[in-house]
């Protein structure tokens, strides 16, 4: 049953363009199994669970066995539509501009990265959140410099990238979604428009956030999910991960 956790639900962007090499596999990440489901229907029933109402999916390697997935799995009640992005194999930059007129339309954005599996508490806590943007921050990240890294100094966001340059008190791993105000929303599509148009299309979307922040953190807010389960799937070991240690989590 929807379960609405905001007087307004935002419209969702789903990020689904990548290419699932990485994972050994041809198809869109998305469509990544774990128990017997794709990455997809379950990002489906959580946003439907959420009291999410509209979705746009940014398609791009196997488009139209992406856009027949999600026709196949699309549940009464969540309206979805599809926005191509044809240069899919550039920056993750590129598939957020091409949500343009999402970002731009004049409502409030959840945006989402696809291959993520979680628990639906995630979204709640997010969509609940007193900041009208917000992002989830895991503090028990992994080292390395694969992961986006949430910079937090005092109250406030200092940094937001692979690679943080700015001094902070402390850092978590970026989950990959996030709550945006229409105002911001808007300022997130001109700025990623800047980049594709400036070619800087190579860049990761997360860079243009990251200008956001910089350019005043205090509209900016964050919420802690350290105690929730979720991966990113990126390697077959993620997957393996996702699997064994994380979809237990999800059934209990």
């Amino acid at each position: 049953m929807s379960r609405p956790v905001t007087k307004f639900a935002p419209h969702a962007v789903l990020l689904a363009a990548g290419i699932g090499r990485r994972l050994g596999q041809d198809d869109p990440k998305v469509l990544l199994e774990v128990g017997g489901r794709s990455l997809l229907a379950r990002h489906f029933d959580v946003l439907q669970r959420s009291g999410v109402t509209q979705l746009t999916v940014v398609v791009g390697h196997r488009a139209q066995k992406l856009r027949d997935a999600i026709e196949a799995a699309a549940p009464p009640g969540l309206e979805i539509a599809t926005i191509e992005n044809a240069r899919h194999r550039e920056g993750s930059v590129v598939s957020l501009d091409a949500a343009h007129a999402v970002l731009t339309a004049g409502s409030p954005v959840l945006l989402m990265d696809g291959d993520v599996l979680y628990d639906h508490r995630m979204l709640d806590r997010l969509l609940g959140s007193p900041h009208e943007n917000s992002f989830l921050v895991d503090r028990g990240l992994e080292p390395g410099d694969e992961p986006v890294k949430l910079c937090i100094a005092g109250d406030r966001i200092v940094d937001f990238r692979k690679k943080p340059v700015a001094d902070h008190d402390w850092h978590g791993e970026s989950v990959g979604f996030f709550k945006f105000s229409a105002v911001i929303a808007t300022e997130l599509a001109t700025r990623a428009r800047g980049y594709v148009d400036g070619g800087r299309r190579g860049d990761e979307y997360e860079e243009a956030i990251r200008d956001m922040v910089l350019a005043d953190a205090t509209r900016f807010g964050w919420v802690d999910v350290t105690d929730l389960p979720w991966t990113e799937i990126d390697f077959p070991e993620d997957a393996a991960r996702a699997r064994v240690e994380i979809l237990p989590g999800l059934m209990a």
